[in-house]
């Protein structure tokens, strides 16, 4: 379907990029730019992100950005090309809104029948934001998107309710003029309605005439445990739908894991630290350390040095298809007072005495 916004709209300057831009580069543009303009990290971006997305929507189809290319470089008149002036003939059509397939352009031209080409919905990505935990213990969630649904107060027509379209009076709502010159027929771009063959007498408040207005579609996320921070997760078929009966795009969801201030992550491991004083580590003893769950005990044994790690079993990121469980890994850190007391210093002079001490160095 060859949209009346694609006569007037320059994708490629939405995407920042000249026309013979790569297929790769207009996906890494696309992705910086909806990644700067998401509403969920950008509120007030609505407009700009969906902008974006229908530019990605047809630059990031092949079949589509063809027809794109092509309707731009034969302007309007594309428009008129086998038009009778009503819906569904290859000209405007004031329902819908849009300018018919490229197949009843083209076909008109040479005796072709109508066609419409099957075409793959484009792929969308957004952001999603989780807490340390339930990137390790995994979460279902849900996403909001950008969608574009018809107007509700015009019904998708672009016009002011109870008014209409006017016909233009010097192509007869075609969008053309045909100039016979033998055996062959002209067309040239209608120059009172540009091809439009008609306009809108009072165009829709709510729409502004287009016919369409944003809105949002909730996707529901389920997010496997053990989801790193910058992970990107592909949901196949959630992307926009596709056309003339084709596929729908992709999802793809950038995943961003907030720090935690206890914990840490060490591949399918979970990290912690434990704080005992000196006497603890040298004499040995118990402690209660936190876990993503309920906390357990941990027995530290007598002697522990400074930085030692000791596990705990089955405490880490939960088993996942092929993955085992994980564990938690505790180091200890051993503190040191810094100051002592005078009776407090002889106690541990006598230590350093009865333990046979001496300072060496390397």
């Amino acid at each position: 379907m060859v949209e009346r916004e694609w006569f007037d709209k320059d994708y490629y300057k939405v995407l920042g990029l000249s026309s013979s831009a790569t297929e790769k580069e207009i996906t890494r543009a696309y992705r910086k730019l909806a990644k700067s303009s998401h509403p969920d990290t950008n509120p007030g971006s609505e407009e700009k992100f969906k902008e974006v997305s229908v530019a990605y929507d047809v630059l990031g189809d092949k079949e589509k950005r063809k027809e794109y290319d092509e309707v731009r470089r034969l302007g309007p008149a594309a428009a008129g090309f086998g038009a009778q002036g009503g819906p569904g003939a290859g000209g405007f059509n004031f329902q819908t809104g849009d300018f018919g397939d490229l197949g009843d352009l083209f076909g008109g031209l040479f005796g072709g029948g109508r066609r419409q080409r099957a075409q793959r919905g484009a792929d969308l990505e957004t952001a999603l934001h989780l807490g340390f935990r339930d990137a390790v213990v995994g979460v279902t969630t849900s996403v909001n998107l950008p969608s574009n649904e018809a107007c509700h107060t015009c019904k998708g027509s672009g016009a002011a309710p109870g008014t209409g379209f006017v016909t233009c009076e010097r192509c007869g709502g075609r969008g053309v003029l045909n100039d016979d010159q033998g055996p062959f027929a002209m067309s040239s771009v209608c120059p009172v309605c540009q091809g439009r063959g008609g306009r809108i007498v009072t165009p829709c408040p709510t729409c502004h005439g287009t016919g369409r207005e944003p809105s949002s579609r909730k996707v529901n996320v389920r997010i496997p445990a053990g989801v790193n921070d910058g992970q990107r997760i592909k949901l196949k078929g959630k992307g926009n739908p596709g056309t003339h009966g084709g596929p729908p795009g992709d999802l793809f969801v950038d995943v961003h894991v907030s720090p935690d201030a206890r914990f840490d992550r060490r591949g399918r491991n979970v990290t912690t630290t434990v704080h005992v004083p000196l006497t603890a580590a040298m004499l040995g003893t118990t402690v209660e350390v936190p876990t993503l769950d309920d906390p357990v005990t941990l027995k530290i044994p007598a002697g522990t040095q400074p930085s030692t790690t000791l596990r705990v079993r089955g405490r880490g990121v939960p088993a996942s298809g092929k993955n085992a469980v994980g564990d938690l890994l505790v180091t200890v850190n051993v503190t040191i007072p810094k100051k002592l007391n005078k009776e407090q210093k002889l106690a541990v002079e006598k230590l350093a005495v009865a333990l046979k001490e001496e300072v060496t160095s390397d």
